[in-house]
């Protein structure tokens, strides 16, 4: 497995690449283009300027995370042609650069969802925690208020300004899209872009839904092992495949994670590995990576990963905040820093076990 961590770039990310670069154990990043809006093309040039950045830090991209899809695509209007065809366009420019990973996610309107970024915990660490009864509350026009309100001014991957401003519109372009005109509009979009995979050898790894349900009456469809393998079988081709976010699979405690993985042996293409607790149903909140500070079992998700071969990228998600650090919520170096090398040590413990070290 390769360990890396997400970096949103210079200009954008306080946490910088020299001190990511310091992590024990670490392999690449995980980052992308943020000034590019969902739909537009992506510019080579800027693709070699970011890798050539990258690398120069001694370290490699290892993924894109994300390519967003346009909601023209997602929703099936008239004109997702034209944003496919852009969208080949920008896995051409990865392709040639060498880059072969990239993740995804087809959730409507809104990205990942949590009611509070800034949830107190008793040793004080704060982290991103959700309740579906203040869900319930709220005007979803106003969810970008919510979301961002302890955003400390950062710009949060999911909830661009430019599509928030279009809320009102947005519902009215899902208004009507179920389960399976969503299902049908992502093999659409999958048979298309297949071929272009094939030839550069660039896995798509969707992401789960977060949290795995339908929210705000929008249908979420990456929640559960069932759909996961309905992803693989409708568009049965290698490069067709998910990234095991462990995190956005648990708000739902009905997922056996290890079993998922086993599932889709061969098929996971990118993991995210972190922590939740739950406290009621629909009540969740992101923990430390440890084991015994949430509800998921560390150990047996990392061992399913390597029983199952997977030698992809892996990062730690959502960290919390400690120390006093002030980053992008989710994302300062400390503790995803504690958690990449809690796994670390986990998978040298699998490794050394199965072979009687």
């Amino acid at each position: 497995m390769k360990m890396t961590m997400r970096w949103f770039g210079t200009g954008i990310d306080p946490v910088t690449l020299d001190k990511i670069r310091q992590v024990p154990g670490i392999y690449g990043v995980i980052t992308t283009l943020y000034n590019v809006p969902a739909g537009d093309k992506w510019n080579i040039e800027e693709v070699r300027a970011l890798k050539k950045e990258v690398e120069e830090a001694g370290m490699v991209i290892a993924g894109i995370e994300s390519v967003n899809i346009h909601d023209s695509i997602k929703t099936g209007a008239g004109d997702r042609d034209k944003y496919i065809k852009n969208y080949i366009t920008t896995l051409k420019a990865l392709g040639e650069t060498g880059i072969d990973l990239v993740c995804y996610n087809f959730m409507p309107v809104f990205d990942w969802t949590r009611t509070d970024l800034a949830k107190v915990r008793p040793d004080g660490a704060t982290v991103f925690s959700y309740s579906q009864k203040i869900i319930d509350k709220i005007d979803p026009e106003k969810m970008f208020d919510v979301i961002t309100e302890k955003a400390d001014g950062y710009a949060l991957p999911g909830w661009e300004p430019e599509r928030m401003v279009k809320i009102k519109e947005l519902f009215q372009m899902y208004s009507g899209i179920d389960e399976e005109t969503l299902f049908a509009n992502l093999k659409y979009f999958l048979s298309a872009i297949m071929p272009v995979c094939e030839k550069y050898g660039i896995k798509m790894a969707i992401h789960p839904d977060d949290p795995a349900w339908p929210v705000f009456g929008l249908p979420r469809i990456m929640t559960c092992k069932e759909n996961l393998l309905r992803l693989i079988k409708m568009v049965d081709n290698p490069c067709n495949g998910v990234t095991l976010c462990t995190g956005s699979l648990a708000t739902n405690p009905d997922n056996d994670i290890p079993g998922i993985i086993h599932s889709l042996k061969g098929r996971i293409h990118f993991a995210h590995v972190r922590n939740v607790k739950h406290n009621a149903p629909g009540d969740f909140e992101e923990a430390a990576h440890l084991s015994a500070d949430g509800s998921l079992d560390m150990y047996k998700i990392m061992k399913a990963l390597w029983e199952t071969g997977f030698n992809g990228p892996l990062r730690p998600d959502h960290g919390r905040n400690i120390w006093g650090e002030v980053s992008i919520p989710g994302y300062g170096l400390n503790d995803r820093a504690i958690g990449l090398s809690y796994l670390t040590g986990l998978l040298e413990a699998i490794i050394k076990n199965e072979h009687g070290a």
